[in-house]
């Protein structure tokens, strides 16, 4: 895929947010320009947030919590599979959303997201990760258990120069282990992180 993709949301029109599983406007008189680095036009519009947004993202992620932190470890890791698959036949798309957004040449765009294709991967796995162990009599009559569990709703701020790559540090690791995940994208390139979201 070399042409510039036209997704309205995405890489044209006015990029929103991604809260409680669907598209949220944001703020009604508050967007700030996405440029195409190619011609230096403005490609599209970013609706910057406002505190009631921010709130409702919140709100979103800590219900959700309290759900999926009961979810198994079989549940976590077949999501993962899944969007290690989702993401693996997009990755075209992606990468060419990043160089629609951030400049990139399409094959370091590709390489990008085939980094946080690995942690992804990792996210497979991490159930193995996640075992506790158990100490019998480390002192007269103490015995030591320790037990791994979910956090809580985690967020992530990340920065333009990696739209794909920084956030697939953070998102999947933070789904594996049984926790939500906030993603405040850079406001340069937000493109990408609205696809890892809306996959």
């Amino acid at each position: 895929m070399s042409a510039t993709p036209v997704i309205d949301g995405v890489t044209v029109g006015t990029i929103g947010h991604w809260i409680d599983g669907r598209r949220v406007a944001g703020a009604p008189d508050g967007t700030l320009p996405v440029f195409d680095p190619a011609t230096g036009a403005v490609a599209a519009q970013v609706a910057l947030a406002s505190g009631a947004d921010l709130e409702a993202a919140v709100a979103s992620s800590r219900a959700a919590f309290d759900s999926w932190r009961h979810s198994s470890i079989a549940t976590r890791t077949k999501v993962m599979f899944a969007y290690r698959e989702i993401l693996s036949e997009r990755r075209e798309l992606l990468a060419a959303v990043i160089t629609a957004q951030h400049g990139k040449v399409l094959s370091d765009a590709v390489g990008e997201v085939g980094r946080g294709l690995e942690v992804v991967e990792f996210a497979c796995g991490v159930g193995e990760l996640l075992k506790g162990t158990h100490n019998e009599q480390v002192s007269t009559d103490v015995d030591v258990w320790t037990v791994r569990q979910p956090v809580g709703p985690s967020v992530g701020i990340t920065p333009f120069n990696f739209p794909a790559m920084v956030p697939l540090w953070m998102l999947p690791v933070a789904i594996a282990c049984g926790n939500t995940f906030i993603l405040k994208p850079s406001e340069r390139d937000p493109g990408a992180s609205v696809l890892l979201a809306e996959w």
